[in-house]
């Protein structure tokens, strides 16, 4: 394309034309114009694209400088092509340009200065370097994947070969005077790349080997931070870098390296561990200083009271702080004498103040059991002076299960009321059918025991035994009452004679007869007349029929438990199976009740729905009437 502007600015007239060509041809015959067109054509034959030649600065514009090469018109070069600081030629001073390109049909020349210059460069930097060559240059600026340094001509730095560790921001080096070494040279694409990370491996290769020989375990060396992860920290000590753990940085708790070292920071520090073979080197920091455990069983004797401060709450227990560098663990159960502590932030948090005593000390693995509860009196000390055995208490019932009610006498002191001790008349299978969570009673104490921290509780203690006196009195053998049938088995019948009290009605006390399916008989909720053949103190039981004819003698051997004809009768039992125990068994011992609160007590399982798990069809079959 034609530039028009180029054509006014270097438009000139016929007789100025004129001047300067005879100015240009001296001594050349140039009457002729064809001749003088012959001449210009063999001289353009001279001239090569991206070629280098001399020419004479003709004229200075504001944009450009005119350059006269020695063809038919002058070339242009761009006065921009001159930096700020460069000294702009004179007219008539020699000056070398690149021929770029020949303009249109106006013959205008475009030569470049800046590119011959670079040209010049290029063929100086080939003729006296070679890969391999240490050279040095400035930053110039940051390109893609690298930076672009001047050592005469610009050469290629990638980021890669920058440092031994890639920095955060490589532009950083810009305007930076630096060193590298050549590693590849392209003639043909005009190409250097440099590195100057390996002229630093080549000088820390030395400096490591120096350094390996030189030290030794136990020696204190200073060095530069260069590194920071959450584990540690690496540390430049001329040649090699060692690492300096979190664990190895101070004797109080540090939760990141930060908080003690800072990048490009010197610091002195031990030598602790060499592997000469691998190359590392193991540092210290708090190993310059004395241990705070060096004289631990001193400062803090087993048995007294300190005080320090919670630095880390646990699932298990919080670390409480002594000192710098000394900290013990508070065991979740530790915390409480009375509390019921699910998790120990219930007790504490990180930055209270707490006051401990000293439990136990582990000098070898530097560990402190404390304790929090050791510091208040223990209530259970006084609960055998408190709760004496047949005192009455009162309690709330706080937790429900499936052999007994645990009730609370004062903050952190349970007593167990069994299941068996609830009452004399009724069977219960789970404590929910007497009382619910929040009930506040009155129960007897039957025992204490300190060391398993133990009160054992009852309820119906606190009437008279109706088995003693009201039951046998009222319920003489041969006597005929009123009951009410609560529940039919294959091998009798249950009878409620009141509340809370009931009889067994034997399939062979039905009738006459044998009889198969009591329901033939009986139904449940139906109200019958039955005779008492006898009852039992000492299994508590009583032993019903509806024959209600006997005669006296029937009903004296009855009562005694002999047959009255026939053979012996065998002991009746529950259920369809022969292995199946007595319809009625006594309530279970206290040591039994003790040893079902022992295994079960510290793994309570709260039933908060209230509901019981009764199942009337596991009855026992009583013994012989």
């Amino acid at each position: 394309m034609v530039d028009r502007q180029l054509e006014r600015e270097f438009a000139i007239g016929d007789e100025e034309l004129d001047l300067q060509i005879e100015g240009g041809l001296e001594g050349l015959d140039v009457s002729s114009s064809s001749e003088m067109d012959q001449i210009y054509e063999e001289r353009a034959e001279t001239y090569e694209i991206n070629e280098i030649v001399e020419g004479t600065v003709v004229r200075i514009d504001d944009d450009e400088v005119v350059v006269d090469i020695g063809y038919k018109s002058e070339g242009i070069v761009q006065r921009d092509e001159w930096e700020n600081d460069d000294e702009l030629p004179e007219v008539g001073d020699k000056i070398e340009v690149l021929l770029e390109e020949f303009e249109d049909e106006l013959g205008i020349i475009l030569l470049s200065k800046r590119k011959a210059d670079r040209q010049r460069e290029w063929e100086k930097i080939i003729s006296t370097h070679a890969e391999g060559d240490e050279v040095v240059g400035e930053v110039t600026r940051k390109i893609k994947g690298g930076l672009l340094v001047n050592i005469g001509v610009p050469v290629f730095l990638p980021a890669s070969q920058v440092d031994i560790r890639r920095p955060p921001d490589i532009g950083d080096y810009i305007g930076q005077e630096i060193e590298c070494v050549i590693l590849k040279i392209d003639e043909s694409r005009r190409n250097i790349v440099v590195s100057r990370r390996k002229l630093i491996e080549e000088a820390r290769n030395k400096l490591k080997a120096k350094l390996l020989d030189e030290i030794k375990e136990g020696d204190l060396r200073k060095g530069v931070v260069k590194n920071i992860a959450d584990f540690g920290a690496f540390v430049d000590l001329g040649g090699l870098d060692g690492l300096l753990h979190i664990t190895d940085m101070s004797w109080k708790r540090i939760d990141h390296p930060s908080q003690v070292v800072k990048i490009d920071e010197e610091i002195e520090v031990k030598i602790l561990n060499i592997d000469r073979v691998k190359e590392k080197i193991a540092l210290g920091l708090k190993q310059k200083f004395p241990s705070p455990w060096d004289n631990v069983e001193t400062k803090y004797p087993v048995g007294s009271t300190v005080k320090g401060e919670v630095v880390n709450v646990m699932s298990y227990g919080a670390f409480v702080k002594l000192e710098d560098g000394i900290e013990g663990l508070v065991h979740i159960s530790e915390m409480s004498w009375t509390k019921r502590i699910n998790h120990p932030s219930e007790m504490v948090n990180v930055g209270d103040e707490v006051e401990v005593v000293v439990l136990n000390i582990d000098t070898d693995k530097k560990e402190i059991s404390l304790g929090m509860k050791q510091t208040q009196p223990n209530p259970w000390d006084e609960v055998a002076e408190k709760y004496p055995p047949d005192s009455k208490v009162k309690g709330t019932v706080r937790n429900l299960t499936n052999y007994g009610a645990f009730i609370e006498l004062e903050e952190g002191v349970d007593g167990l009321l069994h299941v068996s001790d609830m009452s004399w008349t009724r069977k219960i299978s789970h404590a929910n059918e007497m009382l619910k969570k929040g009930d506040e009673i009155e129960c007897l104490v039957i025992s204490v025991d300190e060391d398993r921290k133990r009160i054992a509780l009852g309820l119906k203690q606190m009437d008279e035994d109706p088995w003693e006196t009201r039951i046998p009195e009222k319920y003489q053998p041969g006597t005929i009452v009123k009951g009410t049938v609560t529940k039919i088995t294959n091998f009798g019948v249950f009878v409620e004679l009141e509340e809370e009290l009931e009889g067994l009605l034997h399939v062979s006390e039905l009738g006459t007869d044998e009889v198969e399916n009591p329901e033939e008989i009986v139904n449940v909720g139906e109200e019958i007349e039955v005779r008492i053949l006898r009852v039992d103190t000492a299994e508590r039981k009583i032993g019903l029929s509806l024959k209600l004819d006997a005669t006296p003698e029937e009903i004296a051997a009855q009562a005694a438990g002999e047959p009255t004809s026939g053979a012996p009768r065998e002991e009746l039992k529950g259920g369809t199976g022969g292995g199946a125990g007595p319809l009625f068994s006594m309530p279970q011992a206290e040591s039994e009740s003790e040893e079902e609160a022992d295994s079960s007590e510290n793994q309570e399982t709260p039933d908060d729905s209230g509901e019981g798990n009764i199942d009337n069809e596991d009855e026992e079959e009583p013994a012989s009437e």
